[in-house]
């Protein structure tokens, strides 16, 4: 029976934002090597713009913006190898569903032309929120990545629970980590604090973040104090930002101190120059971490699970700005970091080629080699279906112009996707217009009937 080569890959990934975009790319990238990669962004609220992926990095050999129902239509199973989701889970089950109908019939032992690509997702960062429906959600892949050992347990754990398959399961870790560890202080001693666009989500609490930020510079008139932001005003990432913290820090008493700033770009680029990094609940801390910067997860506005930073209970980096004002360097916890795949190399481990880190992908890339050369994959099975969620999978399907079955529905695939001319200006311009409608609203309007309704 014939089984497919070991010759370069050609691996797909379709991304909904820039943050996850990045781990898509770079989890291609770790998943198999010399890979040729063609990149789709999934068209909506938070298609990633030209600034925001040149600040990723992550490159491709090609990248389109592209609907959801045109990338189950133009996938076709013989061109790749691999397709990495990196979607939220409402995209991922529909793609799912998607692939599984217009892949029918690619189990059949009658070669190349019924082979079909390995299925790989995953999360971009910390899962602190929705464990169950996003791990659901995303079951029917062939690999669902857990960035960690805590991770995988809980992912096994969740689909045992529902009787599913859990064997789709792999430990690995963020693709992003890494960088020189941090090994002294640099001058000025510098302290990052890594904003969220969505946590906290009120004016108040953000407010006295930025402020205790600033304050923070204003004691420590030595240090540097740079306000970490991932997008300027009018894009959006992963989460939506109602309240940017450049609009806050314009309207700061007094405006903001010589040695604090914002700053944009490469996460990595920040913490090459970083000695102290901040924040209430980002991917950013477990990045610090890794590199063996100090690291503070603030408790000011609590610990709760709606903020995030209940993940790293135990591990030893939860602090208030009081305390960081005082002096205090948070010291981590050296078994929750190896449980959250963070774990940094000493210098000998890694003289004698034994990081952790560099041995996190092995098991993936064995999984997804063994899957991509055999002669045969099984159906796409999820294991939400018409049957099992009658309630919940057909509007989750129907927001990418699937019916309950995966089949596209009439109407999305009559649209015009290969525009030409004056009429794909005029698309894009209206995409763009609305795109800026949808932001103010959420970030101008919402705002204000909130305000209104607590008067």
């Amino acid at each position: 029976m014939p089984t497919r080569t070991n010759s370069s890959p050609r691996v797909a990934v379709l991304a909904d934002s820039d943050t996850r975009w990045k781990w898509g790319a770079l989890t291609a990238y770790r998943l198999q090597s010399d890979i040729r990669l063609d990149g789709y962004l999934l068209r909506g609220r938070a298609t990633p713009t030209v600034r925001q992926l040149d600040e990723v990095g992550a490159r491709a050999d090609s990248l389109r913006e592209i609907r959801g129902v045109d990338f189950v239509r133009s996938i076709d199973r013989t061109r790749y190898d691999v397709v990495v989701l990196a979607c939220v889970g409402g995209a991922v089950q529909a793609m799912l569903h998607g692939l599984a109908r217009a892949w029918q019939g690619a189990d059949a032992p009658a070669g190349a032309e019924h082979r079909r690509p390995v299925v790989v997702t995953g999360y971009v960062g910390v899962v602190y929120e929705k464990l169950a429906d996003g791990l659901l959600l995303r079951h029917g892949a062939d690999v669902v990545l857990a960035n960690s050992r805590q991770d995988a347990d809980r992912f096994r754990e969740v689909y045992r629970g529902v009787g599913a398959d859990d064997g789709s399961v792999v430990e690995c870790a963020l693709p992003f980590l890494g960088g020189e560890r941090h090994t002294g202080q640099h001058d000025p001693y510098t302290v990052v604090f890594a904003a969220q666009p969505s946590v906290p989500d009120s004016r108040t609490d953000r407010t006295y973040l930025l402020r205790r930020a600033v304050e923070h510079a204003r004691k420590h008139p030595d240090r540097e104090v740079l306000i970490k932001l991932r997008s300027k005003p009018g894009e959006h990432t992963t989460h939506i930002e109602e309240l940017p913290y450049q609009k806050l820090a314009a309207k700061a008493p007094g405006g903001l101190p010589a040695n604090c700033r914002l700053v944009y770009g490469n996460m990595g680029e920040v913490l090459d120059r970083t000695d102290l990094m901040v924040t209430v609940s980002s991917t950013a801390a477990l990045e610090s971490l890794h590199r063996g910067i100090p690291t503070a997860v603030l408790t000011d506005l609590g610990i709760r699970e709606v903020l995030g930073n209940h993940h790293f209970l135990g591990s030893g980096c939860l602090a208030s700005w009081d305390e960081l004002d005082a002096g205090h360097r948070p010291e981590p916890d050296a078994a929750w970091l190896a449980r959250q795949g963070v774990a940094p190399a000493s210098p000998a481990s890694a003289a004698a080629d034994h990081d952790p880190y560099e041995r996190a992908f092995d098991a993936a890339h064995a999984r997804v080699t063994a899957l991509r050369t055999a002669d045969r994959l099984p159906p796409i099975t999820p294991y939400y279906t018409p049957r099992t969620a009658p309630g919940y999978l057909p509007g989750i399907l129907a927001r990418h112009g699937l019916d309950p079955h995966g089949e596209p529905v009439a109407g999305y695939t009559e649209a015009p996707e290969q525009a030409g001319g004056l009429r794909r200006v005029a698309r894009d311009t209206v995409r763009e217009a609305a795109r800026g409608a949808y932001r103010h609203g959420v970030q101008r309007v919402a705002p204000a009937i909130r305000r209104w309704g607590q008067l």
